[in-house]
């Protein structure tokens, strides 16, 4: 009978302990960083100013450093439509255990804006993390942008669009270099000409009805040769849609002699490719660490 009391036990016991083991990680990730919540990248009070999407974490290491550290700033997906910077703590936490200054956004979302609202608040939180930054130990002269399916799409506009900071006063785009993790929306006035899968209108909530905006919030026709390099990623079980743009994509970098690489990652399907930066040790953070030379 004993026995048969601890058989009937064990899936408990097996799922406290895998509890305990998750509990225990997150304290060994969260200790060496210090995390700042909710700051405002938009004056509060002024014109549009959203409480809540304009707002951004930051990740700081804890252990001292002689020199500024490189700067990340993360862009979340979420189909233009959903996603918090709240959910990706354990990126901002990965990325200041490993010596850089990790900025988690968030940004307006459909159906109140549009993406090129969207590509707006990007550089806006990117605006202050140029002026603020090396308050918090950050170098504001190494900016380096990531993101993952539509955050990807929007660090793309970032690192590609340079109007988006002279909007905001820049003289400068102050991207330095870009990681796509399994980017979505590089090209979306093709995709939305062809609507060529089951619920493609759904885009037209964020994207709108004009080609024209299509075209506009599309960071393939804002490459030139003085984009900065980039990192790109592709999960191999990914989308068609975003295997297909991304492909596009890497040809016009080619053509515009932007430095890139470019990684199909096997067996990755599209959440898998941010489920992964759960694990420090994972193939992207290995050579972002190099890209942005962190300590």
């Amino acid at each position: 009978m004993s026995f048969i009391r601890l058989a009937w036990q064990l899936p408990a016991i097996i799922f406290l302990l895998f509890l305990l083991f998750i509990i225990g990680n997150e304290y060994a990730i969260a200790r060496p960083s210090k995390r700042i919540k909710d700051v405002a990248y938009v004056t509060p009070g002024t014109s549009g100013f959203d409480t809540e999407r304009h707002r951004l974490d930051l990740y700081i290491p804890r252990h001292k450093s002689a020199t500024l550290r490189p700067v990340v700033i993360f862009i979340h997906g979420g189909n233009w439509d959903s996603g918090s910077k709240n959910i990706y703590t354990f990126i901002g936490r990965r990325l200041a255990k490993q010596g850089c200054v990790a900025v988690i956004i968030n940004y307006r979302l459909a159906p109140n804006v549009q993406v090129p609202a969207m590509a707006d608040d990007c550089a806006r939180a990117a605006l202050w993390v140029k002026l603020h930054i090396a308050e918090y130990g950050g170098d504001p002269e190494r900016i380096f942008v990531m993101g993952h399916s539509a955050g990807g799409g929007l660090a793309a506009l970032l690192a590609t669009d340079n109007t988006l900071f002279t909007k905001v006063g820049l003289s400068e785009n102050p991207v330095k270099g870009v990681i796509l993790d399994d980017p979505a929306g590089l090209d979306m006035y093709d995709y939305l000409k062809k609507m060529e899968y089951p619920n493609d209108e759904q885009y037209l909530v964020p994207f709108g009805r004009d080609p024209a905006v299509w075209r506009a919030a599309s960071p393939l026709y804002y490459v030139h040769k003085g984009s900065p390099p980039m990192l790109i990623y592709v999960g191999e079980r990914t989308y068609p849609s975003i295997r297909n743009s991304s492909e596009k994509f890497r040809q016009r970098l080619m053509q515009n002699g932007v430095q890139h690489t470019f990684t199909v990652i096997a067996g990755k399907k599209h959440v898998g490719m941010v489920l992964q930066l759960y694990w420090k040790r994972n193939q992207i953070y290995r050579d972002l660490l190099k890209f942005v030379k962190a300590n």
